[in-house]
């Protein structure tokens, strides 16, 4: 339904030479334009039915418009921790033990930078929300400190209280240094919710409760987590929601077994933690059952395919999960273990590590002939399919309905990419909406729209210079790891 508020001020992206909606009907509309006013879409659909005027008017003759893209998992303080030597060449387990004593050193204003860093990323390459998962505080470091990157650049966030309770002396894997005692985490939750939490519509700031991981924290406080959260569903349309790691690779799912003698979707199940208010990240290892079961309870998951190929972690089974009917999203995940944050870039992996898992798949024996999982073959995912990843599914899995599609009453969240670029040349012409995501390089937006306000003009960030965050950036990247 169109803002009630007729004062408030109008935007018009016009006459864009393609609109890929994400709506209920995958609509895509050719010489389309679209009409803001407020945080709100008011109208969309053919340029000639629609005004010419309006008090921001974005030319868009040369443009794709997606919905804005969707990060449903990140770890942003890594983007200080990037490439760093000592583990560029570690599985998971020895990635963290080799990295948890650098984080030890994190300041909140190396927490702060490192997340505007992310976001500046994100924002540039089309992403209009993302979670964020600050899972560790030291020094000071507070979850706001993360709010406030969000709140200066104009981004739509949904900050998940991480937590670690499990040191190395009770059989956990982090140093005893970085957990927090559980009563200290439960109240500090309680008070972020209270202070932060928005469940309405168009909501910029939601907050998530996050225990890390099987290995970091206490089935009690995994328990009192949920419980936590879900006190507050009948106060919020848009509830607390929860979020941790599970079933990442191999050493995750021994943990499991040795640990719990259960599956990791076992242990999930039994703490609680399914449900349509719950989002894994990764899922790599997630067996038949456990897809069944997230099926079932609309539990949803964070794909990262960067981080996951990164580390070595394997492929995850998404085309199983999506047609079980598990929703999935896509996440950069943290910039140490993907050393970058570019979603298209990720939704681009997304598709051919899909099609490469395929193939890797070992044969299936039917009426005695032999099958290489090769049914689908390249369509085992589709550039659409990973678009929608990137925006729809992003969007369910982090339990926002005004998000993820372009329609009318829907946030005014969307990503303009030019289609008059070299690596569009030659593409662009037959397929618009597949060019953005086969294409070598990685497209970065024109311009990003979050809420109506444009926070990204022909390439640039309009709330902060570049040049100065970089520096800042690359004097606490030092800092960090070469002190102590």
């Amino acid at each position: 339904m169109p803002h009630p508020d007729h004062e408030a001020p109008t935007l018009l992206v016009r006459r864009a030479r393609c609109v890929a909606t994400q709506d209920d009907e995958r609509r895509e509309w050719q010489d389309a334009s679209i009409l803001v006013r407020g945080h709100r879409i008011e109208a969309i659909g053919p340029a000639d039915a629609l005004p010419d005027t309006a008090d921001t008017v974005i030319d868009a003759q040369q443009h794709l418009v997606v919905p804005g893209l969707v990060n449903t998992h990140h770890h942003m303080y890594q983007t200080l921790t990037r490439a760093v030597p000592a583990v560029q060449n570690a599985e998971l387990f020895g990635w963290l033990r080799g990295l948890y004593p650098l984080w030890a050193r994190l300041t909140p204003d190396m927490a702060r930078t490192s997340a505007q860093v992310a976001m500046a990323e994100l924002l540039l390459s089309g992403c209009t929300t993302s979670s964020d998962h600050l899972y560790l505080y030291p020094n000071g470091v507070t979850l706001e400190d993360t709010i406030e990157a969000a709140h200066s650049l104009g981004l739509r966030f949904v900050a998940s209280r991480g937590s670690m309770s499990v040191g190395e002396s009770a059989g956990g894997l982090p140093p005893d240094a970085l957990v927090e005692r559980e009563d200290a985490i439960l109240k500090d939750s309680q008070r972020l919710i209270e202070r932060w939490h928005d469940g309405a519509h168009g909501a910029m700031v939601q907050v998530a409760l996050a225990p890390c991981s099987p290995f970091s924290v206490s089935q009690d406080l995994m328990r009192e987590s949920a419980a936590l959260a879900r006190s507050y569903r009948t106060r919020y349309a848009m509830g607390v929601r929860l979020h941790t790691h599970l079933a990442e690779n191999d050493h995750d799912i021994a943990y499991s077994q040795e640990k719990f003698k259960r599956t990791p979707a076992q242990y999930a199940q039994e703490l609680g933690w399914v449900g349509d208010d719950v989002w894994h990240a990764h899922c790599v290892k997630l067996d038949d059952e456990g897809i069944s079961l997230f099926a079932a309870t609309r539990t949803g998951v964070a794909h990262c395919p960067c981080s996951n190929m990164r580390l070595a972690s394997g492929i995850a089974p998404i085309r199983r999960m999506l047609n079980a009917g598990v929703p999935v999203g896509l996440g950069v995940d943290g910039s140490a273990s993907n050393d970058g944050a570019h979603m298209v870039n990720e939704a681009r992996q997304a598709l051919l590590l899909a099609r490469v898992g395929r193939a890797m798949q070992p044969p299936e024996v039917r009426d005695g002939k032999r099958f290489f999982g090769c049914d689908l073959g390249p369509a085992e995912m589709t550039a659409r399919d990973a678009l929608a990843l990137a925006t729809r599914g992003g969007a369910e899995v982090l339990g926002r309905p005004d998000i993820g599609h372009l329609a009318v009453g829907m946030c005014a969240d969307m990503a303009l990419f030019r289609l008059d670029t070299l690596p569009m040349a030659g593409g662009s012409v037959h397929d618009p909406v597949a060019s953005l995501l086969l294409c070598a390089s990685p497209a970065q937006a024109d311009y990003t729209i979050v809420q109506g306000r444009v926070v990204v003009r022909e390439g640039q960030l309009t709330a902060l210079e570049l040049p100065a965050l970089i520096e800042r950036q690359q004097r606490l990247a030092g800092q960090l790891v070469r002190c102590g």
